[in-house]
């Protein structure tokens, strides 16, 4: 007997369609885009990061007037060192703009920036490494509420960011890169990432491809307040 093929969702706006999709906002936290916490103080530029918050506001808001799950995913290290390896302490030692003490679990650098904080109804995630799916219960909460596509956007894109996307299409998800709602201190590696997507992992769209999508599509009872 021959397997049949499976239906692809060809479209975007049934590919990521409200009662499928969920908007994975990454490490929009305090020690990743604000002055004065552990990234700047490491020396990197906050300034894309800084500006992709409105962005990110106007693509929540969309999110919950059409009932997409929203996934808040923050960097958390374990105090002592617990949540390190060796390899990855020496990989972060010698990053650029780059702590091995970034987002410690329960300090003020590890919260979500002030006007990304999540509201009732989100799903908050904390991971230990690049991926929002290593070692975290991302996707098993996707599958309990039947998502197949994922909007990722938030900080480093091409770091965590870039990780989350490749995982999420080799766990089975349709995956968009939110381009203008995704930022880097390096704009080359920033667009290079976005081109790989393209290329290789899903598709590249905006806030407004997002937005228009979304509010043409009937929204979800219940999931929105």
């Amino acid at each position: 007997m021959t397997a049949s093929e499976p239906a692809i969702l060809a479209a975007f706006p049934a590919r990521f369609a409200p009662a499928h999709t969920a908007l994975v906002i990454i490490d929009m936290q305090n020690d990743f885009c604000v002055d004065g916490f552990a990234a700047s103080a490491a020396g990197r530029p906050l300034g894309a990061a800084q500006a992709i918050v409105p962005a990110i506001a106007a693509l929540r808001a969309a999110a919950r007037r059409a009932g997409v799950l929203v996934c808040h995913v923050g960097f958390w290290t374990l105090p002592g060192h617990l949540s390190d390896s060796g390899p990855w302490l020496a990989q972060r030692r010698r990053s650029a703009y780059a702590s091995d003490r970034i987002a410690i679990a329960g300090t003020p650098g590890a919260d979500f920036v002030p006007a990304l904080s999540p509201v009732d109804g989100e799903v908050v995630v904390h991971k230990h490494r690049y991926s929002a799916f290593k070692g975290t219960d991302l996707d098993m909460v996707l599958r309990g509420r039947g998502i197949a596509a994922v909007a990722v956007c938030g900080v480093s894109t091409n770091v965590c960011v870039e990780s989350t996307l490749r995982d999420a299409f080799e766990h089975g998800y349709y995956v968009s890169a939110v381009g203008d709602a995704c930022a880097s201190w390096d704009t080359d590696l920033h667009h290079a990432t976005l081109r790989n997507v393209e290329a290789r992992f899903g598709v590249v769209s905006t806030v407004a491809d997002l937005v228009r999508s979304w509010g043409e599509a009937r929204p979800m009872k219940g999931n929105a307040p």
